[in-house]
């Protein structure tokens, strides 16, 4: 994931558990950790979608959160 200002954000967001903090701080080391993480990613981009679109229009605001 390009873009690491996503967790900072998320954990201001969000009241998280311990382990989804230390997985968000840490990289995934199995493929379900991988899929939470991604889980949490893509709540964040609804979070912020919400927020921007108070704002601005954000029709066209998909990000990978994969793409290097």
């Amino acid at each position: 994931m390009k873009d690491e200002t996503w967790k900072i954000e998320y954990k201001q967001w969000k009241k998280l558990k311990p382990y989804q903090i230390k997985l968000i701080d840490e990289f995934p080391k199995t493929q379900s950790q991988a899929c939470l993480l991604y889980s949490m990613w893509r709540e964040w981009m609804n979070i912020k979608k919400l927020n921007l679109s108070e704002n601005t229009d954000v029709s066209n605001s998909w990000i990978d959160p994969w793409d290097n």
